[in-house]
C-alpha cells in the first residue's frame, strides 16, 4: 500500500473547506471558479453538470443569506488517471438561514482534482440535508 504524506491532503482539504464556505456565505457567484465543464454536483438527489448549470443552481437557491458551521472535515487521497492524486473531502455541519430559528444539519462530499501546482477544481460534489 502506498504511503502518503498525511498532512498534505488534510491541509488542502481544510483550506478548500474554509474557502468554499466563505464564498458560499459571502459571494456565492464566485463559486463558479471552483468548477470546470466536467464537474458534477448531486444536490439532494438532482444531478447537475458543468460550470454554468452548477452556478445557476447555487444562485437560484431559495435564500440569499446563510452561515455554515463546520463540525467535521475528513479527507483521503484519491488516485486518478495519469498518477496525479486528487483528494476526497467529506464535510458535516450545520447551515443557519437568515431569519430561521433552527440550523439545518448537512453533509457534503467533494472530489478535488489538481490542475496546477497547489490548485484544485471540484470534479464531483454531493450535498444532502440531514433530517431527523
Amino acid at each position: 500500500m502506498a504511503q502518503t504524506n498525511k498532512g498534505i491532503e488534510e491541509d488542502v482539504a481544510s483550506a478548500f473547506v474554509n474557502h468554499y464556505y466563505h464564498l458560499f456565505d459571502n459571494d456565492r457567484p464566485s463559486l463558479s471558479t471552483l468548477y470546470n465543464p466536467t464537474s458534477l454536483l448531486t444536490f439532494e438527489g438532482q444531478k447537475i453538470y458543468g460550470v454554468e448549470d452548477i452556478s445557476n443552481k447555487l444562485k437560484q437557491l431559495p435564500f440569499d443569506q446563510c452561515r455554515h458551521s463546520i463540525s467535521t472535515v475528513d479527507s483521503q487521497p484519491s488516485s486518478i488517471a495519469g498518477g496525479c492524486g486528487g483528494i476526497i473531502v467529506f464535510v458535516s455541519g450545520s447551515l443557519q438561514l437568515h431569519g430561521e430559528d433552527h440550523p439545518l444539519r448537512f453533509s457534503q462530499t467533494f472530489h478535488l482534482i489538481p490542475v496546477l501546482q497547489g490548485s484544485f477544481f471540484v470534479q464531483n460534489e454531493m450535498f444532502r440535508l440531514n433530517y431527523g
